[in-house]
């Protein structure tokens, strides 16, 4: 089993990994809203707008899931890292179909005149929050020591034992009586 702490060559290509993720965030920023570097040239939204945010959304996911994979340490994938890689993918798709919409056919704009309406807008965003679900769901669960572990449980509740009567009950004073006869 492989050693749950990382090397420092391990830190040094998360660090790299995360040095992309910042990146493809700025290129993303970049892409919706051109206008913080003065390249807002265009009142509709162009295909080469979309292709640089979805550019970016693209470096961001890969740097991501590059920087899980490195803190992952070889540790086997479970159930719930395939589904969150899963939805890393699938994120990315409903996010380029949405942003992409006008142009492939779907959205309700034709071309030239293409508007970047209320539902792509809303679509592009479900998609980063699917792929964001995703790295949550990849990245590794902190492993529980023992000490930790019995911490963790929920102390047990001890009830009272009840025990069951003889027919003869002893008083206080320690004397037997005889049982009670229903008469």
């Amino acid at each position: 089993m492989p050693s749950r702490q990382l090397t420092p060559r391990q830190v040094r290509w998360a660090r790299r990994w995360m040095t992309l993720v910042l990146i493809g965030l700025f290129i993303f920023i970049i892409g919706v809203e051109p206008d913080l570097i003065g390249m807002d040239r265009s009142p509709v939204v162009g295909f080469v707008q979309v292709g640089v945010w979805l550019t970016g959304l693209a470096l961001l996911l890969v740097g991501a899931y590059a920087t899980v994979r490195v803190v992952r340490n070889a540790r086997p994938n479970s159930l719930r890292a395939d589904i969150g890689l899963r939805l890393i993918a699938t994120g990315y798709v409903v996010a380029a179909a949405a942003s992409l919409a006008d142009f492939i056919g779907l959205g309700a704009q034709h071309l030239p005149n293409v508007s970047f309406g209320p539902i792509q807008v809303i679509g592009l965003a479900v998609g980063v929050l699917i792929s964001l679900l995703g790295v949550l769901l990849y990245w590794p669960r902190r492993e529980r020591r023992r000490g930790e572990e019995r911490r963790r449980r929920l102390p047990r509740l001890r009830l009272p034992r009840f025990r069951r009567r003889d027919r003869t009950s002893k008083t206080p004073d320690g004397d037997a009586t005889a049982p009670d006869s229903d008469a």
